[in-house]
């Protein structure tokens, strides 16, 4: 199968996995019901995946990899770190409040194994904390601000991003905010961290 070929029919199959999942929850969707709606064979799904977490790890990489991906751009380009953390702060919310990103830690929360959690932290805070704070080291290094640990600077920015929305959105207890709230908060969240981290 040529290789562009391959990477539709993966994309229709996750798509179909995640239509699934969000019908029937983690544990009763099955690689057969993914087959079916993504009108492919059973067979395929496990010589290109082996199981059903084997899947669901494609997935949890994927989606991480869009957020890495965004990140990378917002830092590539050179713009002044206050610049880069204005454009980056509503993309990362856009996409860590999203269907997929919750669906995914709903799946996490019911995979016995504990795979998709571990999964999910490697593929997504261990991997955009040390991007984030290359970014606030800038800031800092050009004195725009002041703090002493870049990871508790970090972790600062990001509860004052993300906060617990991602949770509720999880356990259904927050709709997903459109886009003004999401810029909206994603100003705010800066606004506080320049404030909390202003040089003396």
């Amino acid at each position: 199968m040529r290789e562009e070929t391959r990477a539709a029919r993966q994309a229709q199959i996750e798509q179909a996995a995640y239509q699934v999942l969000e019908e029937k929850g983690y544990a009763a969707t099955s690689m057969l019901a993914i087959a079916r709606r993504a009108r492919a064979s059973n067979e395929t799904l496990y010589n290109w995946y082996g199981d059903k977490t084997g899947l669901f790890r494609a997935l949890v990489i994927r989606n991480a990899g869009a957020v890495r991906e965004m990140l990378e751009a917002a830092i590539a380009d050179d713009a002044p770190p206050l610049a880069t953390l204005e454009a980056l702060g509503p993309g990362l919310l856009t996409l860590l409040t999203g269907s997929r990103a919750v669906q995914l830690n709903r799946a996490a929360a019911a995979d016995p194994t504990g795979e998709l959690g571990a999964l999910i932290a490697e593929q997504g805070r261990e991997t955009v904390a040390p991007l984030i704070g290359a970014v606030l080291e800038r800031a800092r290094a050009g004195g725009l601000v002041a703090y002493e640990s870049t990871g508790e600077a970090v972790g600062l920015y990001l509860d004052l991003l993300v906060g617990d929305l991602q949770i509720r959105r999880v356990i259904g207890r927050a709709p997903a905010p459109d886009e003004a709230a999401i810029s909206a908060r994603a100003r705010r969240a800066l606004d506080r961290f320049l404030l909390l981290t202003r040089p003396a």
